[in-house]
């Protein structure tokens, strides 16, 4: 009898065993494909530490602005602090914006066109301009073009580049012949 008892034990023990063990491995052979490290960039090192003990901030690459691309989506207007001429109108990129006396205030045409437009382009929006930091929006609208863009005026007045303008900042258009001019955040020419 104690032999019967022991061999159910035995049975039991193994039957638990058997449930426990993990499950057998699959009829075909699996093979591990051969795997390497990977090759990591060596690390960088964090730029140095100013003498305030903190480190300096990185800037981002600065955009290029290009004079008379036709801008995708809203334009923007904003207010720059020129060191010549004072706070002065300029597009989203920094590049100053001019106004041209033989055009007439509030008449919704400009007058600049074909080699006038390759020297002064039009600043040109898709959709509804946009004031930033200074601009009263009360004052900046849109006129259809004969080629058929919109061109944003402010106060009236349709804005312009100039070519000669090569970076955010330059305003070499101003007082050019005596009818083209920076414009002022409240809407008039720069004397």
């Amino acid at each position: 009898m104690k032999y019967r008892k022991f061999l159910g034990i035995l049975f039991v023990l193994a039957l638990t065993l058997a449930a426990c063990a993990p499950a057998p491995a699959a009829t075909q052979p699996v093979t591990e494909p051969a795997t390497e490290e990977p090759s990591l960039p060596p690390p960088t090192e964090a730029p140095a530490e100013t003498a305030t003990g903190e480190a300096p901030a990185t800037e981002a690459p600065a955009e290029t602005a290009t004079v008379g691309v036709p801008v995708t989506g809203a334009a923007t207007v904003e207010v720059s602090e020129s060191a010549d001429f004072g706070p002065i109108l300029v597009d989203g990129q920094g590049m100053s914006l001019y106004l041209f006396t033989n055009d007439t205030q509030d008449s919704g045409t400009s007058t600049c066109v074909d080699d006038c437009a390759a020297e002064w382009p039009p600043l040109t929006t898709d959709g509804d301009p946009v004031a930033g930091e200074g601009v009263d929006a009360a004052l900046l609208g849109t006129i259809t073009r004969d080629d058929g863009s919109t061109q944003v005026t402010y106060n009236g007045w349709p804005l312009y580049y100039f070519a000669d303008d090569a970076a955010a900042g330059d305003t070499n258009g101003q007082g050019v012949g005596d009818v083209w001019f920076l414009v002022t955040p409240a809407g008039e020419a720069v004397p």
